[in-house]
């Protein structure tokens, strides 16, 4: 089992920067593809931004590519966002995963979820 923790959500006025942290407990994530997701009220969850194994490899969606940054410790073993030009629409609830998978943006493949942390973006 792996547990996993979001934290450095909050209020952030549009253009302002947030970093997520995301930290593993239970088992070492080394072996784990890592992924970031968000739910805004009445959406379904979306994919923000994965990353494989070892680091190198990243898939970022469209609507944050750019402007968001994913990347992992596994010495730590936690997994970070770092968020910048932050939007109105970038608010939601976002929860870290992983996967057994290498890497994947699809939210039915990850097999561990964290609890989210809130995002608010104000105008």
């Amino acid at each position: 089992q792996v547990q996993l923790v979001e934290s450095g959500g909050g209020l952030v006025q549009a253009g302002g920067s947030l970093r997520l942290s995301c930290a593993a407990s239970g088992r070492t994530i080394s072996n784990y593809g890592m992924g970031w997701f968000r739910q805004a009220p009445g959406k379904e969850r979306e994919y923000v931004a994965v990353i494989g194994w070892s680091g190198p490899s990243t898939v970022y969606a469209d609507s944050v590519k750019g402007r968001f940054t994913i990347s992992r410790d596994n010495a730590k073993n936690t997994v970070y966002l770092q968020m910048n030009s932050l939007k109105p629409e970038d608010t939601a609830v976002y929860f870290c995963a992983a996967t057994v998978q290498y890497i994947s943006i699809r939210s039915v493949q990850y097999n561990y979820w964290g609890q989210g942390t809130q995002v608010t973006v104000s105008s």
